[in-house]
């Protein structure tokens, strides 16, 4: 069996007892509410979740992937770098999938942000309502946002007239796209899959569901480019549908930039061996 090397043993340990907290405490909602990640303009967004969202995950299935993806490949990564070394390309990684997630969320929202100001509403006014909660039945429903949207424009001095079916669907579809959460390690293990494909490119991995033996630098790439596929179509092909495809590849990105650096300057203070 392989030995679990120090920081992978702790990061296994931590995650196991986060999980376990947080489903035996009988307050699943309170510990997601305050320790997974939200977009900026949510309420429930805090600073610390851009950590703390890592040690998160979504139900045993999620965990039990993930920790066993670390235990698999962040054993071998580990003895090559070290534990310190290890710990911050880990982190650096899931930060780098927080970037990404960030990023693109930007470019989804700003047009919505900047077209809403430019018809008088005030900045606060927008991120109020894009805080509503407008789910039924985990559905973002339209005639939830109507009714709590009244009182709202009533509070910063406007009324329902200033309201059209092009305002109202952009302060919808910013509330949709500025109310999910994200969960779990899969950025920082996707940065330390990269990794070990760098450091190992000739060994040879399988999925559980094509059992054929795939060389590290052709099955890596590939899986990157399946995330990319997804989430530029929407299509899942063999992640649950609301993977965060977009962390995947940024945590991916980033691991492959240190990588790339370290290895540029191998022969200083930044080598890895």
């Amino acid at each position: 069996m392989r030995q679990l090397t120090p920081t992978v043993k702790h990061l296994l340990i931590i995650n196991i007892i986060v999980f376990l907290g947080t489903f035996l405490l009988g307050n699943k909602g309170f510990f997601y509410g305050l320790l997974a990640l939200y977009y900026p303009l949510s309420a429930n967004f805090m600073p610390w979740q851009v950590f703390t969202h890592m040690f998160m995950h979504g139900g045993f299935q999620h965990l039990l992937f993930n920790m066993f993806a670390l235990f698999m490949f962040g054993t071998a990564v580990e003895r090559v770098f070290g534990q310190r070394k290890f710990l911050i390309f880990y982190l650096s990684s899931g930060l780098g999938a927080v970037a990404l997630t960030f990023l693109v969320y930007y470019v989804q929202v700003y047009p919505l942000i900047s077209d809403l100001k430019a018809l008088g509403f005030s900045f606060d006014f927008i991120k109020e309502v894009s805080s509503l909660n407008i789910l039924s039945d985990r559905m973002f429903q339209g005639e939830i946002l109507a009714s709590k949207i009244e009182p709202v424009l009533s509070t910063y001095g406007y009324n329902m007239s200033q309201l059209n079916q092009d305002s109202f669907r952009m302060f919808f579809d910013l509330n949709v796209n500025s109310n999910g959460s994200m969960v779990g390690a899969s950025g920082a293990i996707m940065g330390i899959l990269v990794a070990f494909g760098m450091l190992n490119p000739n060994a040879e991995l399988m999925m559980l569901f094509l059992p054929i033996p795939i060389k590290a630098k052709y099955f890596i790439p590939g899986i990157i480019a399946l995330d990319l596929f997804s989430a530029f179509t929407g299509m899942s092909i063999f992640s649950p549908s609301n993977t965060a495809y977009i962390a995947h590849i940024g945590g991916a990105v980033t691991g492959f930039l240190l990588m790339y650096f370290w290895k540029k300057n191998q022969f200083d203070k930044y080598r890895w061996n």
